[in-house]
């Protein structure tokens, strides 16, 4: 779940248009719960639009218009039928709880690393990996600019770059670094590289200054 700062706030045409302090990275389709916002505006929506012109109102046809000579960044447009009420700065909050289930259970992770969990602990352990691992590759995705679904995994490779990101995790349980637990003369090969993830991801990587 995460909250942001509204920053001004216009409704227009029975749509509401709420601008951010920073990029939230919610989506169209996302539901978000609005709090403490002027004439109305308040209350659980589903985000319509994310564009960066300004919104001038609805064709006859009811698509939304935009004057693409005047950018505002961090918009998000929602239906609310009330009067319209002119742009001016605004307070309250919009809260987008996002909740990604592309790994549904422990068994892909399993089955990648060859054992079962050998106490409740490890199986909730593995089951806090996944959880972390789902929330971060999903994170990544909307990063590098695409567009999935919360419920259903984009492909196979997404799919596989989630079971290595929560295998890692797993691996890592006990160390006090960033690496694996292992003796010195019984280490064997890494088990994963961020680099192979963010691949089969299909997110870039990380760009050096």
């Amino acid at each position: 779940m995460a909250t942001y700062d509204l920053a001004f706030a216009t409704r227009l045409d029975g749509v509401v248009v709420l601008q951010t302090f920073v990029e939230t990275g919610i989506q169209v389709g996302d539901s978000v719960v609005i709090a403490g916002a002027p004439s109305g505006m308040s209350g659980t929506f589903t985000v319509l639009s994310t564009s960066d012109f300004e919104y001038i109102g609805q064709s006859d046809e009811g698509d939304f218009e935009y004057n693409y000579e005047f950018t505002i960044t961090n918009q998000i447009l929602v239906k609310s039928n009330f009067d319209d009420y002119q742009r001016a700065a605004a307070t309250g909050t919009v809260t987008w709880t996002q909740s990604c289930t592309w790994l549904a259970n422990i068994a892909p992770v399993e089955e990648f690393l060859g054992i079962d969990g050998a106490t409740a602990n490890d199986t909730a352990f593995l089951t806090t990996c996944i959880a972390a691992a789902n929330a971060w590759c999903f994170r990544r995705r909307v990063q590098a600019g695409y567009h999935d679904s919360l419920t259903t995994v984009p492909d196979g490779s997404v799919l596989l770059g989630t079971t290595l990101y929560a295998a890692g995790l797993y691996r890592e349980r006990g160390t006090t670094g960033d690496s694996y637990a292992s003796f010195q003369d019984m280490s064997g090969p890494p088990l994963m590289t961020l680099g192979r993830v963010n691949q089969l991801l299909g997110v870039k990587r990380s760009q050096c200054a």
